[in-house]
Formats: C-alpha cells, structure tokens, sequence
C-alpha cells in the first residue's frame, strides 16, 4: 500500500472514529432569553413570527428566502445564509457561505411561540429542533424565549452555540426594540 493510500485509510479511520465520539455524546441542548423593556409582546410577535423575515433582525444574516409554502404557516420552508458562526475563521482563504433550510413545524399564535427544525444545510447542525417564545413581562416589557436541541456539532462545543444564538437574540431584541420605539415614536402612540 503506496503511503497516500495508507493516509487515506487512517484519515477515513479518524473520521469513522470521531463520528462514533460525536455519536455518543448526549444531545445538546440549550436555550437563550432576551429583554425587550419598552415593547409589549404583542407588539414583537408580529416582527418575530415573520418567518421569512428573520434577515431583518439576526445579526450577519444576509439573505432569508421562502423556498416552500407561504410565511407563518406550518411547513412553510426558508432558506437562511450569509451568517457567521463562531468556528467560522477570517483566515480562510477561501470564505464559505454557511447556509440552512429550516422548516416551521408549529405556530400557536395564542401563546405567541413556534417551532422550527433545520431541515439541510452545510455547518454540520443535525436534528436541530427550536422553538422561540415571546412572553410578557410586566407592564410595557417582554422577553424572547429561545430554546433549542440538536445532535453534537463536529468543531463545535456546545459553548459555541449558546455563544451563537445569545449574541444573535440580543442583537435581535435590540434591534426590534429600537424599530419599535421609532415607530411608537413617529405615531405619538403608546399602544400598538
């Protein structure tokens, strides 16, 4: 056996090995919450249940694309990329776009939440299942609930994804929060 032949086999051995590891580890599971002090949660269910509109407020989310079904509805399909991800390096030659499809699986627009899973995509997230919730929180204020479960990620630790979806539903609050208070702002109206 030629000596690249023999570095293809233990390379595929590694690999074989790894997913074996990745395998048994338990699920990941992880969740997030965000304040949103002067919005009440019926104002910010409209902008969060936009299924197709998640590129409006996830930072680094470039593009966000029906693929099936229309906005809000079970099934309905998206496509989601231009992200980055903390394993993401800016000394790659060559950058990659990180890309997922994600299926709505349940709305319950009394209880203001939703479920989606990942249902293709090419940063390595299997079984990905979330749902995101907003809840009330005294008077004019609310916070946005997001939980999540998904099988190991290869080059990820769990970290990574708390890191990704905190600073991602930060950021989004924050940014759902100052659209909300220019548009209370530019109506004089206090309520929605």
């Amino acid at each position: 056996m030629d000596a690249a032949a023999d570095h293809d086999n233990h390379h595929q051995v590694v690999d074989d090995h790894d997913q074996q590891v990745l395998l048994q580890q338990p699920e990941w599971r992880g969740e997030a919450s965000a304040e949103l002090k002067h919005c009440k949660a019926e104002q910010v269910w409209p902008l969060l249940e936009d299924f197709f509109g998640l590129d409006k407020w996830f930072p680094t989310l470039s593009i966000c694309l029906p693929v099936e079904g229309l906005s809000g509805q079970v099934g309905c399909v998206r496509f989601c990329a231009g992200f980055k991800t903390p394993v993401d390096h800016d000394d790659q030659e060559e950058m990659r776009l990180n890309w997922t499809k994600q299926k709505l699986l349940s709305v319950d627009r009394t209880r203001m939440t939703f479920s989606y899973s990942i249902v293709d995509g090419n940063v390595g997230f299997n079984s990905y299942v979330s749902a995101l919730k907003v809840v009330p929180k005294g008077e004019d204020g609310c916070l946005i609930e997001w939980r999540y479960e998904v099988e190991p990620v290869e080059g990820w630790k769990l970290e990574d994804l708390d890191l990704f979806i905190g600073n991602g539903l930060e950021v989004m609050a924050k940014r759902m929060e100052v659209a909300l208070q220019a548009y209370n702002k530019a109506t004089k109206s206090n309520v929605y």
